[in-house]
């Protein structure tokens, strides 16, 4: 990685992406002893992405007018602190306290990525975003062992304890080491806390709207599909919490591979369009052969679907995340990316939820629904495919970088 800066940012997301790692596994299991049904479950894991629906947009707009930095400062922060409560956590009370801090804390993810396209050129932004996308998977790599160990060896407190460990170490070192990216800072950036004008805007948007609306039916149904894996693995499979931490490090694995070695030369050689398009079909194969793996032989023949889906997720997040900066201004990429994120958070209230519900109906029903789902992104892939250049930027109207998003418009071209 020649650039420092993008190794500083690649380093904080790591460290942040490896405390949610830890305890991702642990939650569905945990939240259940507690009293939980299937279906409020779903309703638990959606509490931390209503949080982030209302949140990274705003953190976005702010981090346009103040800077990167403090708002990633302030996310490591607040994650810290809901993992602190993670670990005193006996009642749902206090857990769905603790996921509400940590929605906020993860929320500067739309800064994360803003940083990013601040210090990348055009060409490299799908290379670079894939190095973040790699980060999410080293994280998911080793924080899932972690936790399913710490929580068999010490108990689940511990798993709490841990990933609030890591958030200060996280805090001490983008302190001192990240420095601030924004050069230009947008001090007349309207903030608001509800999101629902600026998404409006959003969809008003020359290939912001069809991006933005594959985001939001890509990331539901991949809600899906993670709320319910942990069932899946101890329902039907009997794995313990250590094995289920084996099966989230080898989609991490996975995602490493892809998103750090090969999105690069795939955008390269196929450009973002055609990502989009492999990426929704990888990732609907991969769901439909989910539920239907073979109990005497699941370690093998898991990874086949596993692959699939770490291969589609590597394509699409990347290859979104850069068209939509490529056709953003630059005053307006923590708000737009924040944005984006405001679609995908939207997804992961309404996954979770249907998720739990239809596991709850038949254990295989999350993931063929999920595919459906999945056959419809392809569709719109399709459609971006037809609004964008081979750079990734739009062939038909101007990208109006001075229109505010709050005030929804029609474009009349």
């Amino acid at each position: 990685m020649k650039n420092p800066r993008l190794l500083v940012i690649f380093l904080t997301v790591f460290i942040d992406l490896l405390g949610f790692g830890i305890v991702i596994p642990i939650l569905p299991v945990y939240t259940k002893q507690l009293g939980a049904s299937n279906f409020t479950v779903g309703l638990i894991a959606a509490v931390f992405s209503l949080t982030n629906f209302f949140f990274t947009p705003f953190l976005g707009s702010y981090s346009d007018r103040i800077g990167r930095k403090p708002i990633i400062l302030l996310g490591v922060l607040c994650n810290g602190l809901g993992y602190l409560f993670f670990g005193w956590a006996k009642t749902l009370q206090l857990l769905i306290f603790s996921r509400f801090l940590c929605g906020i804390g993860s929320s500067n993810i739309s800064a994360a990525t803003a940083y990013v396209a601040d210090i990348t050129k055009p060409e490299e932004r799908a290379k670079s975003m894939g190095m973040i996308g790699a980060a999410f998977g080293l994280g998911f790599t080793i924080g899932p062992v972690f936790g399913g160990i710490l929580k068999a060896e010490y108990g689940v407190e511990y798993v709490g304890y841990a990933a609030c460990a890591l958030c200060i170490f996280n805090l001490i070192l983008a302190y001192f080491i990240l420095p601030e990216s924004l050069q230009e800072k947008n001090v007349a950036a309207e903030i608001k806390f509800i999101p629902v004008q600026g998404m409006i805007g959003l969809t008003q948007r020359p290939v912001l709207k069809e991006l933005s609306m594959l985001s939001l039916l890509y990331i539901f149904a991949f809600s899906m599909f993670q709320i319910t894996i942990v069932l899946l693995w101890h329902d039907q499979y009997t794995l313990d919490d250590k094995h289920v931490g084996y099966g989230f490090a080898v989609i991490g694995i996975l995602t490493i591979i892809v998103q750090a070695g090969l999105v690069g030369p795939l955008a390269k050689k196929f450009g973002e369009r055609k990502l989009l398009k492999y990426g929704s079909l990888s990732v609907m194969a991969g769901f439909l052969l989910i539920p239907f793996v073979d109990r005497n032989y699941v370690f093998i023949l898991e990874i086949i679907p596993l692959a699939l889906i770490a291969l589609g997720n590597g394509a699409l997040n990347p290859s979104i995340n850069s068209m939509v900066s490529k056709n953003t201004d630059k005053h307006e990429q923590g708000k737009v990316l924040g944005l984006l994120q405001s679609f995908g958070a939207l997804g992961r209230i309404v996954g979770p939820v249907v998720g739990g519900g239809a596991y709850g109906i038949y254990y295989g029903l999350p993931y063929l629904a999920a595919a459906a789902v999945m056959g419809i992104c392809f569709i719109l892939a399709i459609a971006v495919g037809k609004v964008v250049d081979d750079r990734g930027k739009s062939n038909r109207s101007p990208l109006y970088p001075n229109e505010p998003l709050d005030a929804a418009y029609i474009n009349p071209n």
